[in-house]
């Protein structure tokens, strides 16, 4: 995993060059931001059991049968590894999202995970959806258009209108874990 300062050093390097003012540049908002990054991590990282638990519940809504005999959350075991990937896939996109680079989440998260599920007869289905709940989640605690507790109250970095481009970014690696199990 490399962080902004890392990857434009490497990627200079591999040129034969220095780092060039769009690098640069795309440093400054990389420092600019990190407030609003670390608090954008920190809303996940307070809220990522909650944040697992409602997407899983509302997988399972969604499809009730699955908590009946035979169903893929049936026996309680089942539904506890629903939840424990839930927090995984939560800590990786926490992980990219912190770095601004998402190749601790490819390596470590995605890479594997679908042949992984399909070994496992999880139904990629329904392992979607829960990704999907748990991106709105994510994206609306870091906006703060959840109608819970706002996560920014008191916070430097500003308001979670503030953090739209974090959210976003955050949203675009939970696509990029969805996009591998599709």
């Amino acid at each position: 995993m490399l962080d902004a300062f890392s990857r434009a050093v490497v990627s200079a390097d591999s040129k034969g060059a220095t780092i060039g003012s769009a690098e640069l540049s795309s440093l400054r908002k990389y420092v600019a931001d990190a407030n609003k990054r670390i608090d954008a991590t920190l809303a996940i990282t307070q809220n990522v059991s909650c944040i697992a638990a409602d997407a899983i519940s509302g997988m399972v809504c969604e499809n009730t049968g699955l908590t009946q005999p035979g169903g893929h959350c049936y026996p309680t075991r089942r539904m506890a590894a629903c939840l424990r990937d839930g927090e995984i896939i939560l800590r990786y996109v926490s992980y990219a999202l912190l770095a601004g680079d998402p190749s601790v989440l490819d390596d470590r998260c995605i890479n594997g995970l679908k042949e992984t599920y399909i070994a496992l007869g999880v139904p990629l289905s329904n392992a979607i959806r829960a990704i999907e709940i748990m991106k709105i989640a994510t994206v609306a605690i870091m906006t703060e258009t959840n109608s819970g507790r706002k996560m920014f109250e008191g916070i430097n970095s500003g308001s979670g209108a503030e953090c739209k481009d974090i959210a976003s970014e955050a949203a675009s690696y939970f696509d990029r874990v969805i996009d591998a199990l599709n």
